[in-house]
């Protein structure tokens, strides 16, 4: 079986990024003393974990598009995309963990990719 590299390295990338939500989670969880199951708590609190829950949220929808993309379009520019979208959802978890008003230019770029990614999986899959 060949495993397609730089898709799967787009993928765990993305894994990485949503596991160090988890932990952020986890240490504001600690700091702010809000303990499980609780999901409210100070507003710095509930920022980090606003950035877990929208990143798994988005997660749902950019994994199926992206490996669709990246199988029936062109790989490498699928691959480009999901690499952009990674690091907007680090742009965006990194504004909002400072202030919710800071949360769009990442919030954007990331669902901007989704989309460009969505196209690209119709048109391959159609074409």
């Amino acid at each position: 079986m060949t495993i397609p590299v730089l898709p799967a390295v787009v993928t765990l990338t993305a894994a990485i990024v949503y596991q160090g939500t988890m932990f952020a989670v986890a240490f504001a969880r600690s700091q702010h003393k809000v303990k499980a199951p609780a999901t409210s708590g100070p507003e710095e609190f509930e920022r980090v974990l606003r950035v877990q829950q929208n990143t798994l949220e988005q997660m749902m929808f950019f994994l199926p598009v992206f490996w669709l993309a990246a199988l029936s379009s062109n790989t490498s520019v699928a691959c480009l995309i999901g690499f952009i979208w990674v690091g907007a959802r680090i742009a965006y978890g990194i504004g909002y963990w400072k202030a919710a008003k800071l949360r769009g230019p990442g919030f954007a770029i990331s669902l901007l990719a989704s989309a460009v990614l969505l196209v690209m999986a119709i048109v391959g899959l159609f074409n």
